[in-house]
């Protein structure tokens, strides 16, 4: 059956896949010039074929949330873990993506987010720790040229938003923050589990307006890169021959053990391109039950064709080995139940 060519505003919407995901990150700024960063995913699952072990519950579909806020100068990272998310009644049924969700945190509170295009590819994203509104400078990119991947054992429809002009507030121990900046987003979807995948992945966005996203997905040693373009006049380009090195010392966290590689080298040697990417902070490990994983924000320098190259940007590491198990992660989770209903009753 060949693949269904992606229409916009429909297929913002949900899809009756096994996993999909809406997925947000930005690099922002105050009027001071202190830097920030956040990423906020929505997940839509099927929770009887995802290979994730902790939410084979008998449902149709599940939802599940994870954001994190990141505070450059300070080099802190907030991040958000919801393992369980309620969708309103009038959720994906607006012409346009609409998806207003409460996050049940059940000693903690609650949390009502919102993913909304209140205009034609003009959203307001609300979460734990920020109020966003992001407006699309760019057309679409379609990865691949398509939207529709086909990776050898895997394969997925995919469009970003490279380039979303930025400004709202964000939340850090109370504190309000206006900011200022630019975003991306991801949708994807797709009749695949992911759980035991590794992958590493990039949004990258220069100074001249230039964006590229890439990854290498490694399917039990099996190996594919991509890398997808978009250039300041909105020409896109679509390519593979992507080569991938770490470069220095990995990070390694201090709970679950596991390493990661936060400096690396991104070349495609058929345009010129060599960009190194460097961590904006360092300490940006998100756990979900058992899972592990690292998400960032990156600097960005290097030479892209016959041209120096600088910007922002934001990475993804999946599939690094952890010494963190069931039994660390509920005993973690009865300590924070305990301190939780400690604040409730004082």
């Amino acid at each position: 059956m060949l693949p269904v060519k992606i229409k916009f505003p429909q297929d913002e919407q949900a899809h009756d896949k096994i996993i999909e995901w809406w997925y947000w990150n930005g690099n922002l700024q105050d009027k001071a010039g202190n830097r920030y960063a956040f990423m906020d995913c929505l997940f839509q699952v099927k929770p009887m074929k995802v290979n994730l072990p902790f939410i084979k519950i008998p449902l149709e579909k599940a939802y599940f949330s994870h954001s994190i806020l990141s505070d450059v100068k300070k080099q802190k990272a907030y991040p958000a873990i919801d393992y369980v998310s309620f969708l309103s009644r009038d959720s994906f049924r607006r012409p346009l993506l609409f998806i207003d969700y409460i996050d049940a945190n059940f000693l903690d509170g609650y949390t009502v987010s919102s993913m909304a295009e209140i205009a034609p590819f003009k959203y307001r994203l609300i979460a734990k720790n920020f109020d966003l509104l992001l407006t699309a400078v760019k057309k679409p990119l379609l990865e691949g040229g398509s939207g529709y991947l086909n990776l050898g054992k895997r394969r997925t429809y995919y469009y970003s938003l490279t380039n979303l002009k930025t400004e709202g507030v964000i939340k850090i121990k109370g504190k309000e923050i206006k900011v200022t900046g630019k975003s991306w987003t991801d949708h994807q979807w797709a009749d695949a589990p992911y759980a035991k995948d590794k992958w590493n992945w990039f949004s990258l966005q220069l100074d001249d307006n230039t964006e590229m996203v890439c990854f290498e997905l490694d399917i039990k040693g099996e190996k594919k890169t991509l890398a997808d373009i978009s250039y300041p006049n909105g020409k896109t380009e679509h390519l593979t021959g992507v080569i991938f090195t770490p470069i220095g010392k990995e990070w390694a966290s201090a709970k679950t053990k596991a390493k990661y590689p936060l400096n690396w080298q991104i070349e495609i040697p058929a345009k010129k391109i060599k960009l190194q990417v460097a961590p904006l902070v360092k300490n940006q490990e998100l756990i979900f039950g058992t899972l592990n994983y690292w998400e960032g924000p990156l600097a960005v320098s290097g030479k892209f064709g016959n041209k120096p190259a600088s910007g922002y940007g934001f990475l993804e590491l999946v599939g690094r080995p952890s010494q963190y198990g069931a039994y660390d992660f509920m005993k973690d989770n009865l300590r924070q139940t305990i301190k939780n209903f400690g604040k409730k009753i004082k």
